[in-house]
């Protein structure tokens, strides 16, 4: 099949999230799938790393016309494992220091969105399959069986939506469908891009896609709801038909306890012994007492409300002032939640110490130098870190909503059955309940401790697996 992603962000060039990691593996999975892949992205010319700005090659240049604007659309494209990029250039929209959170938000993606599919004839490529990722791309389904639907080459391509995270829909006056877009009112209803007196990009795509997906089983059942459909349940209950769930997946290459290179040891399933190097590395590194038999917690996360941050600041005078539990905490968000994390690093100082910022490798030591993940979010659509911390035998502790739910097997003491622990009320109380159930585990059942690591470890939560199940919706779309 012929398969073309458009989204605004990609490993390895620019990221924000989880979209970027999807983005940077499904693809690659599925070309070496014998597929023929392609990728559409803005080109940020400040964000993508110097080597490969050094092989992206022209490729051609046209107008798009942005409403009564007429804008240069160059077109660049990189070839690498397997998959075509091509980056659409424009620095009036994209020469800027960070992806997001711009006034002309509106403006910038619905330039991205029609070059993205006037660029299809000029580079002659039509794909059976146009796979389009969140609010920034939603309007592409809907440009293409209204603005364009007179193109005969394009009338065989079927759309793709894939919700990461149904926070962020693009709600914008009606203005931008004919100052932007250039369209009329044809898709502006109840089962197209209205929402209430506006026009929601999101939406939009929902209905005119022709199949819609998230990243989770559990959560395209929970954004059906009231509590996590986020004003479009009733919506997304009307396309049920048409709506799936498919997990994603971890680049098995990249988070590989047995070869990764960011470690100071290596170790694997059946000889864990450098395992316990990359805990002592982890304790020297942040300042903690080295201590190889106290169990400790890792956090790798935004600090967001969303990320449950407000559940664990509330359990911290608990959890390190009567447990014997040592804490590390990697990410940047909210200045609230980072003043209130400097607080209680001072308080606790040896046994809570945290790096508010972002660095890579030590993510990677963290995943595989603890013991224990705690990712109490209150929503995940998938959530990815709970699936690193399992590749490298670290037990996540979780809150049972979306992915958290699909891929964390809570542990069952009668049966020894889990890779890890999870709890359902969202409240401090639980979640100190559910920690304490697995230091329980960890001091007084080490055997059982193990055989959770090994069965964390034996999971299979790599893209090759959650590409075919994308492989499998497409065949059904194109049969």
């Amino acid at each position: 099949m012929k398969l073309l992603f458009a989204a605004t962000e990609c490993a390895p060039f620019f990221k924000s999230g989880g979209l970027g990691d999807v983005l940077g593996a499904l693809p690659k999975e599925l070309a070496q799938k014998d597929h023929e892949v392609r990728v559409i992205l803005p080109y940020f010319v400040q964000l993508i790393p110097d080597k490969y700005k050094e092989e992206i090659k022209d490729v051609t240049n046209f107008t798009v016309e942005v409403g009564w604007r007429n804008q240069y659309c160059g077109i660049k494209e990189l070839k690498l494992q397997g998959v075509t990029y091509y980056f659409i250039d424009n620095l009036y929209y994209f020469d800027r220091p960070s992806l997001y959170d711009y006034e002309d938000e509106a403006e910038r993606f619905a330039f991205f969105q029609l070059a993205a599919i006037e660029m299809l004839e000029v580079i002659d490529y039509i794909p059976d399959i146009f796979h389009v990722n969140d609010w920034q791309t939603a309007v592409i389904p809907v440009l293409l069986k209204d603005k364009y639907a007179w193109k005969d080459k394009l009338k065989n391509t079927r759309t793709v939506l894939t919700i990461h995270n149904l926070m962020f829909q693009g709600i914008y006056d009606q203005y931008v469908l004919s100052d932007l877009f250039g369209i009329g009112y044809d898709a502006f209803h109840e089962q197209g891009l209205k929402f209430y007196d506006n026009v929601n990009f999101l939406k939009g795509g929902i209905y005119y896609s022709d199949l819609v997906t998230t990243v989770s089983p559990t959560y395209a059942l929970e954004i059906q709801t009231p509590a996590f459909g986020m004003g479009l349940e009733q919506d997304l209950q009307a396309v049920e038909n048409k709506l799936v769930g498919l997990l994603n997946g971890i680049d098995y290459d990249l988070y590989n306890p047995e070869t990764d290179e960011t470690l100071p040891a290596i170790f694997s399933i059946d000889d864990l012994k450098g395992k316990e190097v990359n805990k002592k590395s982890l304790q020297e590194h942040f300042g903690l007492p080295i201590d190889p038999d106290i169990p400790l917690m890792g956090i790798v996360t935004r600090l967001d409300e969303q990320k449950g941050i407000q559940l664990i600041i509330d359990s911290l005078d608990e959890l390190l002032g009567f447990r014997n539990v040592q804490l590390v905490l990697l990410g940047t968000g909210k200045p609230y939640f980072e003043d209130t994390f400097r607080y209680y690093m001072e308080k606790y100082p040896e046994n809570f110490k945290g790096l508010l910022e972002f660095d890579v490798n030590l993510a990677q030591l963290i995943y595989a130098g603890c013991d224990l993940f705690l990712m109490p979010s209150a929503f995940e659509p998938c959530g990815l870190s709970q699936l690193n911390a399992m590749r490298y035998g670290t037990l996540p502790i979780v809150h049972e909503v979306g992915g958290l739910a699909d891929t964390v097997i809570p542990y069952n003491h009668e049966t020894g059955a889990g890779t890890g622990f999870s709890f359902y009320d969202f409240t401090a109380e639980t979640m100190l309940h559910t920690i304490d159930h697995a230091l329980t585990i960890y001091y007084d059942f080490p055997e059982q401790w193990h055989q959770l690591i090994r069965q964390a470890m034996q999971k299979n939560h790599s893209w090759s697996k959650a590409a075919q199940a994308y492989i499998d919706q497409y065949k059904i779309l194109t049969a």
